[in-house]
């Protein structure tokens, strides 16, 4: 599910990677330098999280936090060179939500924003489905079970976790490096094949006719998706 990010960064590099790896995920991105501009911007499009520099010129990352915490509960994410408990503390005592020091990992950093908005949706009601269903596939979360037209189907944890990351957003293309961030939780020996095995068995528990999918399709030159109609899958 997409979600509008504000960023407030004035290194102009680290700015345009952050969102580089944010609206590969689907997000609707903003991007404002320096702290004033933040709180401005904050108010007026009133975004679904805040990534929000602590260096920030005009005004502190760290008072915008302070402000903004009260006027609202939008999720902050809190990026900080300094590395003292005492200073990180700082920041979750002003209101934010998590934080990373720099340098940090884009991968982590989005990981971490993917975090916060779950929470944040929970804690609005929008809590995600327990039973996830996809065309012919269905998935219950809950007791561990996959069904295709109405058939049981037995998966490792690893291949209904692959198919959960698919099922969640339907239609969406996932790269390999996506699926591994989040089924393999940055565990950086896992290799591009590593999935790609697990897809090919996916299709011999899922399809009628592995080698041409219905359901588990491949997008050439991009990844994975689980297709919500007929389709006509690439194997």
């Amino acid at each position: 599910m997409s979600a509008r990010i504000l960023v407030a960064e004035d290194d102009e590099k680290q700015s345009r990677l952050i969102r580089i790896y944010l609206e590969r995920e689907g997000n609707v991105v903003q991007v404002v330098a320096d702290g004033r501009a933040a709180l401005e911007r904050a108010r007026s499009s009133k975004p679904d999280l805040l990534v929000l520099d602590v260096m920030l010129p005009l005004v502190d990352g760290l008072d915008v936090c302070r402000i903004l915490r009260t006027e609202s509960d939008i999720p902050i994410l809190l990026l900080t060179a300094r590395t003292t408990e005492e200073d990180m503390l700082l920041g979750l005592d002003l209101g934010a939500d998590d934080y990373l020091t720099k340098p940090y990992s884009p991968r982590e950093l989005t990981a971490r924003v993917r975090a916060l908005l779950r929470r944040s949706r929970k804690a609005a009601g929008a809590a995600e489905p327990a039973v996830l269903r996809v065309g012919a596939v269905e998935l219950d979360t809950a007791r561990f079970e996959v069904r295709v037209a109405g058939q049981p189907v037995v998966l490792t944890a690893k291949e209904f976790a692959i198919l959960e990351t698919l099922a969640r957003e339907p239609g969406r293309v996932f790269t390999r490096a996506q699926i591994i961030e989040r089924v393999f939780d940055f565990d950086h020996h896992v290799q591009e094949r590593t999935v790609d095995a697990h897809v090919m068995n996916l299709r011999r528990k899922l399809e009628t006719d592995p080698g041409r999918p219905r359901h588990l399709e491949t997008v050439y030159g991009r990844g994975y998706r689980l297709n919500d109609g007929p389709g006509s899958a690439s194997p």
